[in-house]
């Protein structure tokens, strides 16, 4: 048995010694493969898929997970949640993420209780414990399990064994929430979220993968692969006039290409 598969079977483990779980399900690539590894252990009525629906989640992320969970026969609970009015979210301090997944697991929390659910699971991996993510203080404070970090699966491993089990999202762009593309301190508006939405959309749309719209006041920077920084140079008259439409007024190309967490190079710089 391979590295891999060793990982695999530990996670199945796991999932068998919890016994019931609800996972927080955004259908993203981490977040699908752990909830299908619960289903392929668990008995069905022992695994809940938890989708939390806000302006924070674009329309393309719900549908798919919902797509998912009918297609496996998982049982599906949406969470509306206007995360805005979370205290101090719409601020947008450095631990946002931190005020947000609070309140967002404890809710979460509850849906497992009312449901006879006894663990709630999140899908980080090792890979993430690298930047910054206040979101994990309130992970540990509200006793949420991280399967994935427990198995040490870094996300290269988690796409991996997606392929070999034939999850369509193996290759599916990493994502984060939307409040992400927002500079610490700035307000977050529903106006701003959705000009990001539609932003990442249209470059979606024009057949790039892996992409952020970073937004700066009504300044958008766009980050896309270094081999893809000419491809925007080729559409550029096309994306110019689509972010003005939306309401940028300036529009700017990052030659450092995408990454995750850019925001987050700031406050990790601060804290070296």
């Amino acid at each position: 048995m391979n590295d891999l598969q060793k990982k695999l079977e530990k996670l199945k483990s796991y999932f068998k010694e919890l016994g019931s779980v609800a996972v927080a399900f955004s259908g993203g690539v981490d977040s699908t493969f752990m909830l299908a590894v619960a289903a392929s252990v668990l008995p069905q009525d022992k695994v809940l898929a938890v989708t939390v629906v806000s302006d924070f989640i674009p329309e393309r992320e719900k549908a798919e997970a919902a797509d998912f969970c009918a297609q496996r026969k998982i049982k599906q609970v949406i969470l509306p949640v206007d995360v805005l009015k979370i205290d101090g979210v719409a601020q947008n301090p450095k631990n946002r993420c931190y005020l947000c997944k609070y309140a967002l697991f404890g809710e979460i929390k509850k849906i497992a209780a009312e449901n006879s659910i006894k663990y709630v699971c999140e899908g980080s991996n090792i890979d993430d414990m690298s930047d910054y993510r206040p979101g994990m203080k309130a992970i540990a404070e509200l006793g949420i399990k991280s399967p994935l970090r427990y198995a040490k699966m870094t996300k290269q491993d988690i796409r991996n064994l997606s392929a070999q089990t034939g999850l369509k999202t193996w290759n599916k762009p990493s994502f984060a929430c939307l409040a992400s593309r927002f500079v610490y301190g700035e307000n977050i508006t529903a106006e701003k979220l959705k000009m990001v939405e539609k932003a990442e959309q249209f470059l979606f749309d024009l057949g790039f993968k892996q992409l952020r719209v970073r937004i700066h006041g009504l300044l958008a920077r766009i980050e896309v692969l270094p081999e893809d920084l000419a491809k925007v140079m080729n559409n550029r008259d096309k994306i110019y006039a689509k972010f003005k439409d939306l309401g940028f007024s300036y529009i700017t190309l990052d030659l450092q290409g995408f990454r995750s967490g850019s925001m987050n190079e700031t406050v990790l710089k601060k804290k070296n």
